[in-house]
């Protein structure tokens, strides 16, 4: 997944947005910022943060062998 920031003419104050590798949104933000360095530095916070949640998630499968 990656970060990126984008703002729109009716609205320049920037945001961000967190993208798969497929061009899918996953989560996009509600706050603004005033540069692009802010919003993108926030997304990867908030980037990091799903990813520490998504391992919280995860149980190791365990697999039986058949006989």
């Amino acid at each position: 997944m990656q970060v990126t920031a984008f703002s729109t003419p009716t609205r320049p104050e920037w945001r961000w947005r967190i993208c798969d590798y497929g061009g899918e949104i996953v989560e996009e933000s509600y706050d603004r910022f005033l540069t692009i360095a802010a919003a993108v530095a926030q997304g990867a916070k908030r980037l990091a943060h799903m990813d520490a949640l998504d391992r919280v998630r995860r149980t190791p499968t365990v697999r039986r062998r058949r006989r």
